[in-house]
């Protein structure tokens, strides 16, 4: 199963079991690690700090941009994102995944996209089912599925499971394939349940064995609230790798070696050469 997605200027990234875990690069959020400098930037349209910060990402690792809007300084978000997708596809060379619950801000950030996106994200509650797919299908995007629902999320792996069989059985109603299909497993913090990392690597096997589905996850979630953090998110990735994990948004500053090394593990960077390469570029 692979799901392919590419840029306008042609830089193309596939996501699947047997390529490279693919980073997601998460910081051009305003709930995200540089939150007050990316709020400003969004809210005053500065070009060139948002196409630094979107650059720096790709120079550290990330494959794929993804770009959210949302937040109180921010009034319009659908003209601004509109204009942060259009920046970010003119001015870096990366595939970009469009991250927001406003269906008015999605459709104008699709409007002006180019090469193949990812929509990020829709649920199993009907209502957004019914309002995302058939974007998907207009703009021919790929798009993350929630395992949540009207109900929220639930809190065993068989019933995060089913909402994931219900979101691929509805996007092949409306002619999606299920390649173009990434289902995201949902990560609570083991803050607030310490079952929270156990149930998410339950979900992921139980997709990847039984759909063939390729998955991503929002890493940091995981230890919201927690001390040593980083610790958290590095065991916490590691054990999703090995359940069937094959892209995840991250801060690739802070996930990138780590990386390299499970590709190297699990016999997906070929005589090392990928992770040799890297050791001696952070020599120099």
């Amino acid at each position: 199963m692979e799901t392919i997605v590419c840029s306008a200027g042609g830089a193309e990234v596939i996501i699947s079991p047997t390529h490279p875990f693919v980073l997601i690069g998460e910081r051009i959020n305003p709930d995200g690690g540089l939150r007050k400098e990316i709020t400003r930037a969004l809210a005053e349209k500065d070009a060139d700090f948002l196409i630094f910060e979107g650059q720096s990402q790709i120079d550290q690792g990330a494959h794929i941009l993804d770009v959210n809007a949302q937040a109180e300084e921010i009034s319009d978000e659908p003209e601004t994102l509109a204009w942060a997708v259009e920046t970010l596809t003119t001015k870096v060379n990366a595939p970009l995944a469009i991250d927001t619950n406003n269906f008015d801000a999605l459709k104008a950030a699709l409007e002006v996209s180019q090469g193949k996106v990812i929509i990020n994200s829709v649920t199993g509650a009907n209502s957004s089912l019914e309002n995302i797919l058939p974007l998907a299908v207009q703009y021919k995007t790929a798009l993350i599925g929630l395992t949540m629902d009207e109900d929220g999320i639930p809190a065993n792996a068989q019933s995060r499971f089913e909402i994931a069989r219900k979101i691929l059985q509805r996007a092949d109603d409306f002619g999606i394939p299920a390649e173009d299909l990434i289902i995201d497993p949902l990560t609570i913090s083991v803050g607030v349940d310490h079952h929270a990392g156990v149930i998410s690597t339950q979900t992921i096997g139980l997709i990847q064995n039984e759909l063939r589905l390729n998955l991503t996850t929002g890493l940091s979630n995981i230890s919201f609230g927690m001390p040593r953090r980083e610790l958290i998110n590095d065991v916490y990735l590691s054990m999703s790798i090995a359940n069937g994990l094959n892209s995840a948004i991250v801060d690739p500053q802070t996930t990138r070696t780590l990386l390299l090394a499970a590709d190297l593990l699990m016999g997906k960077d070929e005589y090392g050469l990928r992770f040799v390469k890297d050791f001696r570029s952070s020599k120099k």
